[in-house]
C-alpha cells in the first residue's frame, strides 16, 4: 500500500491507497473536496467538522438515489448510466437548506448544525 498527499479544501491529508487504485481514490478526493468547498461557499456553514459531516451525507444521499436513478433510466432508455457522479442539486443552495433542515429535524434541539 502506498500513501499519496491530497488536499481537501486547502487542508491536506496523507492517505493510504492500494496498489492500482490513485485513480480512483484522487477522483473521490475531488468529489468530496467539491462538495465541502460548495457547502463552504453557501455561507451557510464555517465549521469544517459540520461541513464534513453534511457533505458526508449529501454524498451519501446521492450514491443511494444512483440505483434507483440507473433502474429509471434502465426502463426508460433499456439501458444503465453508470457515468453520472453528481446531482445537478449538488451546489444549489434551496437543495443545501432542505438537507440541514432534514439534520437538523434529525439531529432535534441539541444537535442542531446551524
Amino acid at each position: 500500500m502506498k500513501q499519496i498527499e491530497v488536499s481537501i479544501m486547502g487542508q491536506s491529508y496523507l492517505l493510504g491507497c492500494p496498489d492500482g487504485g490513485e485513480q480512483r481514490l484522487k477522483e473521490a478526493v475531488s468529489q468530496v473536496d467539491r462538495e465541502m468547498c460548495a457547502i463552504r461557499d453557501s455561507g451557510k456553514l464555517k465549521a469544517r467538522e459540520r461541513i464534513a459531516v453534511l457533505a458526508a451525507l449529501n454524498l451519501a444521499y446521492i450514491l443511494t438515489e444512483r440505483p434507483m436513478q440507473a433502474a429509471a433510466d434502465s426502463s426508460a432508455a433499456g439501458k444503465t448510466d453508470d457515468t453520472q457522479t453528481t446531482s445537478s442539486d449538488d451546489a444549489n443552495p434551496a437543495y443545501l437548506d432542505q438537507l440541514i433542515a432534514r439534520l437538523d429535524q434529525a439531529l432535534g434541539k441539541d444537535g442542531q448544525l446551524i
